[in-house]
């Protein structure tokens, strides 16, 4: 089925949003790309996002948003954070979450960045007792956050490349 012009329109306009939403916080992200290109794909038929190419942009959604969860591990790890203290950033950084959705919705994301990186900092701390340690490794995290930010925002932006080509060549 052909969907008239401004049906691509819209989703191209959604799919930006989501694109913001991969630096803004409160914004959705590379789900909300991901969603609208599904529900484009089975307005049309699957034709010109057709099976391949909608699980090409599967795969990149997959990876925008695990990312968080890899990139910023491995940052931990390469600042020197141990398995525990990674750990630990991941349960007190899923409390922090479920206490800021509590909390208004809009605090989720930062209270979980914030219980996370507590939490990696504060084993590392009562490992080591080395405040310079401790703050190297909260360090490491602290910047695979950022980092997972900029893939974010790179797989949200070749997804959307991605899409238009697709529509676009017919």
């Amino acid at each position: 089925m052909v969907l008239p012009a401004w049906a691509f329109w819209v989703a191209l306009v959604v799919m930006l949003i989501g694109l913001v939403g991969t630096v803004v916080p409160i914004l959705p992200d590379v789900v909300l790309i991901w969603l609208t290109a599904l529900v484009y794909a089975i307005a049309e038929g699957f034709s010109t996002i057709d099976p391949l190419t909608f699980a090409a942009l599967t795969v990149l959604a997959a990876i925008g948003v695990t990312t968080e969860i890899w990139v910023s591990q491995l940052g931990g790890k390469l600042g020197g954070a141990s398995w525990q203290a990674l750990l630990a950033g991941m349960g007190l950084g899923a409390v922090g979450f479920v206490v800021g959705l509590l909390v208004g919705g809009i605090g989720a994301l930062p209270a979980a960045l914030i219980g996370a990186l507590s939490g990696v900092m504060l084993v590392e701390y009562l490992r080591r007792r080395d405040w310079k340690e401790t703050a190297r490794a909260g360090a490491g995290w602290l910047a695979g956050c950022l980092v997972s930010g900029g893939i974010k925002l790179l797989v949200g932006l070749a997804m959307i490349l991605l899409f238009v080509w697709q529509v676009t060549r017919g």
